[in-house]
């Protein structure tokens, strides 16, 4: 070998070494910078003609182990998931208050039903009233403000889905820029370690808000897709697009977030999206509020529902001047079919005399007042005519009588053969004597069967959306009120067809209650809500949504419940007498010192109740306090649930995290002693040149 030979070996030797040692430098000084990833010198021996020529460095590349990274990211993106469905739902059970003390809102539910028994044992007490009163309204009051701020939960969780859509948007840009200058460097043999570096700390905030797979490009840098496929990096970036739904209600409809691809195509970012802030914010807001919601919409309907059957079965003393009903939804000849059973509507003086009656009977399929036969179409003219004086009237769904000068009014049903529709007696049924008003229909069990008459007029038109179980839509349907004789039968053919309705996504059918179902194709079934209702009930005038409970139209129930406004105001209108019907004429039938209707109210809670399905609860039969129980029960499990996936999830991400740095961190031991043996390989290679000048400086004098 020539000197000249060992003097470029030693060269390259020192220059392999001060690379080395330079790359040694940076990862010392950056051993505790969070996302640093150590780099590392590839050196390789070079060779001319088969001949050894010293060393090189082939790259300087990032310590990345691609396995533990691709884990890292995925439990990061599903630590995200959980601690974000988490950290809401948790702000969700906190509205219930804790269900052992007195405030926590189900407790509050046993405290009304205390009130009203203690009105029971003192009737004439006004302060015991009022505070029965109170206590109603004041459950009333707080869920309508659990409703409301479940509601807010959901407009959080939305606005934070625009702001995590903004944040990617930004990183994705980020990322792409550094994919060129990684690109560009690596064209020249440049240094990209600390492109590269800065760009998996943006992959890495990234893969928290979606779930990513990251592939290495061959000419430097990365491509970057969501889990179902979709490329968002790596080709140029991809942009998200969503507008936030602003003031946020039970029937909102959220828009889709849009992911325009390089290549300018477009998908629904829901697709196949399994983890991630993004779908974490998604679920709670798509699923598990809405539940939340579900559930206390109906405890709260069927609470009030079971208050009102007790408060129709009564009286106060004296009976009210006039009682107005509830909108039924109907035409009064079909809410009068399909009723059963005895009713007596009585006008009874101040001091509780029945003045005049009217026995309506059900009985086969026939109406008779006081003996007489009458016809659906003519129970009004035969209902004023019995009553002598009284005037019943019947105007956009409600049902009113009035008893006329000081008289009042008092319902009672046939203690052997009560009246009944849909399970409810014919005063509970029209609501003439309801103790909870609500500003919208709420009890959806409507008594309908396939031949009543729906009462829609041709042509009126809602739109139904479905989506699938990742809240991607999956189609908008238009429904139009078909032409014909009008009955539930046409419309529920109209509401289940496959080409021009939703029958290719499920079955709209009514069980014996006249409760509209819709039952998905499917696993999971599809989620229907109602996009738009251009329809109008005649004479209601309620729509087709409300009269039914279509979409999101049930939760918004909580809200809307108050004590009647007459009985709010004067305790003294509270029902809590019984007519009693069997007095002898000029007897007293209604007493002030009669307290069975305050037993009936307070025991309104143990009553068996037909629950509807609710936030993925199956419909049944319970009382209304078990109702309430498990409802409590759930909300504390799920929130357990909740909290115990999230500590997983964040321990298997710290984990994750733990074995990917012990990989790709700066290890100060391992540095040092590198650093040790690269300082003596620069120093032999700088003998091996002193010795080779020497060598020179010999052979020269040996010239001379």
């Amino acid at each position: 070998m020539s000197l000249s030979s060992i003097m470029n070996n030693a060269t390259s030797g020192m220059s392999a070494a001060q690379t080395q040692l330079r790359v040694i430098s940076d990862n010392v000084s950056n051993v505790n910078t969070p996302g640093y990833i150590r780099k590392i010198a590839d050196q390789k021996s070079y060779a001319n003609q088969g001949v050894g020529a010293g060393v090189e460095i082939a790259r300087i590349r990032l310590a990345t182990d691609r396995f533990l990274q691709a884990a890292s990211l995925n439990a990061g993106a599903e630590a995200g998931r959980q601690n974000v469905r988490y950290e809401l739902y948790d702000r969700i059970q906190s509205l219930f208050g804790d269900p052992g003390a007195d405030s926590g809102f189900f407790s509050q539910i046993d405290s009304i039903f205390s009130a009203f028994a203690a009105s029971a044992e003192n009737a004439t007490s006004g302060p015991l009233r009022q505070d029965a009163i109170y206590k109603t309204q004041a459950l009333f009051d707080e869920s309508a403000r659990i409703a409301k701020q479940i509601q807010a939960v959901r407009e959080d969780a939305d606005g934070r889905i625009q702001s995590a859509v903004e944040r990617a948007n930004s990183l994705l840009e980020q990322i792409e820029k550094l994919n060129v200058e990684i690109a560009k460097a690596k064209v020249v043999d440049a240094d990209a370690t600390g492109a590269e570096t800065a760009q998996q700390t943006l992959v890495n905030e990234l893969s928290g808000l979606i779930d990513v797979r990251i592939t290495t490009r061959s000419v430097g840098g990365i491509e970057i897709r969501t889990g179902a496929g979709i490329l968002l990096a790596g080709q140029g970036a991809a942009r998200l697009d969503y507008n936030r739904a602003g003031a946020v209600s039970s029937e909102t409809n959220f828009n889709e977030i849009w992911v325009t691809e390089p290549n300018g195509q477009k998908k629904a970012l829901s697709e196949g999206l399994s983890s991630g802030e993004i779908k974490g914010l998604m679920e709670l807001r798509d699923i598990e509020a809405p539940a939340a919601a579900d559930r206390l919409a109906e405890l709260m309907t069927r609470l009030a529902d079971e208050l009102n059957r007790a408060h129709n079965a009564s009286s106060s003393v004296p009976a009210p001047t006039v009682l107005n009903g509830r909108n039924v939804g109907q035409s009064l000849e079909t809410a009068l079919a399909g009723f059963t059973g005895k009713t007596t509507v009585t006008i009874v003086n101040d001091q509780g005399v029945i003045q005049n009656r009217a026995e309506i009977d059900f009985s086969g399929g026939a109406i008779t007042i006081n003996g007489v036969a009458t016809t659906p179409a003519n129970f009004l003219s035969a209902l004023n005519g019995q009553l002598g004086g009284a005037t019943a009237s019947f105007a956009g769904g409600v049902l009113s009588i009035n008893a006329g000068g000081a008289n009042g009014v008092a319902i009672a049903d046939d203690a052997t053969t009560p009246s009944n529709k849909a399970g409810r007696g014919f005063s509970h049924y029209f609501g003439l004597n309801d103790l909870v008003s609500t500003d919208r229909p709420a009890l959806y069990d409507t008594g309908l069967t396939p031949a009543s008459l729906h009462g829609f007029p041709t042509g009126d038109a809602l739109t139904f959306r479905f989506t699938d179980g990742a809240g991607t839509k999956i189609r908008d349907i238009p429904i139009t009120v078909p032409a014909g004789a009008g009955t539930v039968a046409e419309l529920l053919t109209a509401l289940n067809d496959p080409v021009t309705g939703a029958g290719r996504q499920g079955t709209f059918s009514m069980n014996a209650s006249g409760e509209l179902i819709f039952t998905g194709r499917g696993d999971p079934p599809p989620t229907l809500s109602v996009l738009e209702d251009r329809t109008t009930q005649v004479p209601s005038g309620v729509s087709m949504s409300e009269l039914f409970g279509l979409g999101g139209v049930r939760a918004s129930r909580a809200d809307g419940f108050t004590v009647r406004s007459d009985i709010a105001k004067d305790p003294a209108k509270l029902a809590l007498a019984q007519l009693n019907l069997g007095a002898a004429a000029g007897t007293t039938a209604l007493s002030k010192n009669d307290g069975r209707g305050a037993r009936l109210l307070a025991g309104a809670d143990q009553t068996a109740t037909a629950f509807s399905a609710a936030g993925g609860a199956a419909s049944g039969n319970m009382s209304v306090s078990r109702y309430a129980s498990e409802l409590a029960g759930e909300i504390g499990g799920k929130a357990t649930i909740a909290k115990n996936r999230a500590t997983s999830a964040q321990t298997l991400f710290t984990e994750a995290t733990g074995r990917r740095n012990s990989v790709e961190g700066v290890n100060m031991d391992e540095e040092l002693v590198l650093m040790t043996t690269y300082q003596q390989a620069f120093n032999a290679s700088a003998r091996l040149i002193q010795a080779a000048s020497e060598m020179y400086d010999t052979l020269i004098g040996m010239v001379r």
